[in-house]
């Protein structure tokens, strides 16, 4: 007996115009819908969280172009097989066959001899690559590699992305419409989706084979009650990754040491990429805790570049002593904060020019212009400070940095407040 594909599997969409989110790229006259309908189709780097469309994209993309397509997944494919599919390609190429496609999922695994077997075949055109990450590609792909493909960066699937997935398996599946599920409430399926498209799907053919005889009907609570009764283990490959390390951050922001350590285990047990955890520190370091405690942001470097020096298992300890202090520590998210106010002001405001008295002054003409003629330079004066504008006039006493109500930025708020008087409210 034939056994029936998962929801997720039977709903993978042919074409484009199947294809749900992601409009930035592919909406209409978006640049990858262009460079797909124009077959002028780059290298490229699909980088973004599970359950997106990644790899359908990729399939998508090869039957649109009517292109060989060949897959490799990074897990267990290595410098051989992309020798093969590299030779393959030259063959097609002298035959005056289409330039094949060579998808690569989780490109991110591969070693840098493996990317660096693709470099060659990548410059000559023998193939267009397409590779997939969840993993910025900045840190995983070879810079040779990289700046010789497009990144395009898919998003989390939003609330109006989901209900149509929904939609469509309740009106399309074969399987779904035999049972004649309808769902009264859909909160529930959204939330554990955490806008991964495929968990989504993966959540709901579960739920709707748990439903009991004669009963259509799914609510919040009888999803919240099976996917509890049958929640995953950790598997760093898997759809928890994402759960467990949102965890991790939550319980270092909270301020619980015994819970940060405990799903830092869990990574570790897992066979997590500890360079992946130790990244994410530095983030957290600034992003939370911030000038709250300093050494926090200094603690996390070291143990990053300690991280890549000692190796494993040893680093396990490193990363536990950084993971306890980062909980311990205060924090204050106010550097986050103002970074976020600034960026939606300048979005607001526009480029607004640079005060004469700020601008650089290299040629005669400039300083003709009066570029920097009345600027002060702060260590000439008493306390190494002098009261002058830095900000645009239109912006003039705009404050973005809040310092936060812990004792070190308080040092701070009553050092910027001697200085500035009332002008940024300190």
């Amino acid at each position: 007996m034939a056994t029936t594909p998962p929801l997720a599997e039977r709903m993978r969409p042919e074409n484009i115009n199947d294809y749900v989110g992601q409009y930035h790229l592919l909406g209409p006259d978006a640049v990858l819908r262009r460079s797909i309908e124009s077959n002028n189709l780059p290298s490229m780097i699909l980088w973004g969280p599970p359950g997106v469309g990644k790899t359908t994209l990729a399939y998508i993309i090869s039957k649109r172009l009517n292109r060989p397509f060949f897959n490799l997944s990074a897990i267990n494919a290595g410098v051989k097989d992309v020798r093969e599919v590299i030779e393959q390609a030259n063959l097609s190429k002298a035959m005056f066959q289409d330039q094949p496609i060579l998808f690569i999922d989780e490109i991110h695994r591969f070693s840098k001899s493996q990317q660096d077997s693709l470099l060659s075949a990548v410059e000559r055109g023998l193939v267009t690559l397409i590779g997939a990450t969840t993993e910025n590609p900045s840190f995983e792909v070879i810079s040779a590699l990289l700046s010789r493909c497009q990144v395009y960066t898919l998003k989390p699937l939003d609330e109006s992305d989901l209900v149509t997935l929904l939609q469509k398996a309740l009106a399309n599946d074969p399987v779904l419409k035999e049972k004649k599920i309808i769902i009264d409430e859909h909160e529930a399926l959204l939330r554990i989706s955490g806008g991964d498209g495929r968990k989504l799907l993966n959540v709901l053919e579960l739920v709707s084979n748990a439903l009991p005889e004669g009963n259509h009907h799914i609510n919040n609570e009888f999803v919240l009650k099976q996917v509890q009764q049958n929640m995953a283990l950790y598997d760093k490959a898997g759809e928890q990754h994402y759960d467990i390390i949102s965890a991790f951050i939550k319980s270092i922001r909270g301020s619980d040491p015994n819970a940060a350590v405990y799903w830092l285990a869990r990574m570790i047990e897992g066979g997590e990429d500890p360079s992946f955890i130790a990244r994410r520190l530095l983030i957290l370091a600034s992003e939370d805790i911030g000038n709250a405690n300093p050494n926090a942001l200094l603690l996390a470097n070291n143990c990053f570049q300690a991280v890549n020096v000692i190796g494993w298992p040893e680093s396990r300890i490193i990363l536990s002593q950084t993971v306890t202090y980062m909980a311990s520590s205060v924090k204050s998210n106010a550097a986050y904060e103002a970074i976020n106010k600034a960026q939606a002001l300048v979005k607001q405001t526009g480029d607004l020019s640079v005060p004469l008295h700020l601008r650089n002054a290299p040629t005669k003409l400039m300083k003709n212009l009066n570029y920097g003629k009345e600027y002060k330079y702060a260590h000439a004066y008493d306390g190494n400070f002098v009261e002058q504008e830095f900000m645009p006039k239109e912006l003039r006493g705009q404050q973005l940095y809040d310092p936060g109500k812990n004792p070190s930025e308080q040092k701070l708020r009553e050092h910027l407040r001697k200085l500035w008087k009332d002008k940024y409210g300190y």
